[in-house]
Formats: structure tokens, sequence, C-alpha cells
């Protein structure tokens, strides 16, 4: 996909994080639908579609199994990157927790959406604490730019220090 020069375009967070996943060579993606994260799987796969892109797309059954399948490509030397929301951070827990003390290869990115208020969650969450408690480092944009910008940072962070990166968008950056 070739990156277009002076053609400005307006994206919601959810897409502008996508495209960054897209464009820093993202090999395998996986989530869980679940708002406010829905929308960066399927922009991936309405730009995969456009594009001819190969990149392995894949709603998964539930976050762990999406978590699982992008740490598994990551295993195998592929950049990837996992989608949900707070809740389903909970789900994916325990292979969370492994991923931060065995490492990886490839870079991995999960992006955990919160929901402060909550808005469209049953409850109301913070995953930095979760990303503080597998000691892997957290990136929260405040705005969706940042959230652009700090998809190339996480996969940097990722391969040099062969670890996991979250990426911590909230409702509000997810749909600016």
């Amino acid at each position: 996909m070739k990156k277009q020069k002076n053609n400005p375009q307006l994206f919601l967070g959810n897409e502008a994080i996508a495209l960054s996943i897209i464009e820093n060579g993202c090999n395998v993606a996986a989530s869980y639908p679940g708002t406010p994260a829905s929308e960066i799987l399927t922009t991936i796969a309405r730009i995969k579609n456009k594009h001819s892109l190969k990149i392995h797309v894949e709603w998964s059954v539930n976050e762990k199994s999406a978590f699982e399948v992008a740490l598994a490509a990551s295993y195998m030397g592929c950049r990837s990157a996992v989608a949900m929301k707070q809740v389903g951070l909970n789900v994916a827990l325990d292979s969370l927790m492994s991923a931060a003390y065995t490492g990886i290869i490839g870079g991995f990115l999960i992006c955990s959406a919160d929901d402060p208020g909550p808005y469209s969650s049953q409850t109301e969450q913070d995953s930095r604490m979760l990303a503080m408690f597998a000691n892997i480092p957290v990136l929260d944009p405040a705005t969706p730019q940042d959230a652009y910008n700090f998809v190339n940072l996480a996969y940097q962070l990722s391969e040099k220090y062969r670890i996991p990166v979250m990426l911590r968008p909230t409702t509000r950056i997810c749909h600016a």
C-alpha cells in the first residue's frame, strides 16, 4: 500500500490505529469484537481487501484465542497485533502474563481499548494496571494522531526488548 502525500484524510481513532498497524508491517491481526475496539480489525480487513494485502486477519472466538493467534505469529518472527476492549483483557490475562515473561520475537502489539465512564461496557477498568502487573510498557495516547504514531513506537519497543507492548486508547480516542 502506497502512502499518499498531500491528500489529508479524516479517520476515527480506531481507523488511524488500523492504518498504522498495516503501515508498520503487521503480518497477523486478530480480535474479538467489543466496543470501543471493534473498528480496528474491521478497518484492517477493509484495507486488506481494497489493496489485496498479504496480512492474516481473524475474528477469534474470544479474546484469549485472539491473543494467542497474534502471540503465535510473534513467536514465528512476524509482526502481530491483537485488539480487544478492556474487559477482554481479563479473558486473555493468563496468556498476557506468560507472554510477558517468556518474551516474543516479532513485534507484538496489544491494543486494549478502555471505556472510562463506562459508555459501551458493563464495567470500568484501567488496562494500565494490568500492563504494570505484567511488567510491560503501555502507551497511552491523548489524541488519534498519538494513537497512530504510538503503533510504530510500540513495534520498535516490542522488538528491541522482545516483549509485548500495550496501546491503551480510550473510548474518546477510539471514536474521535
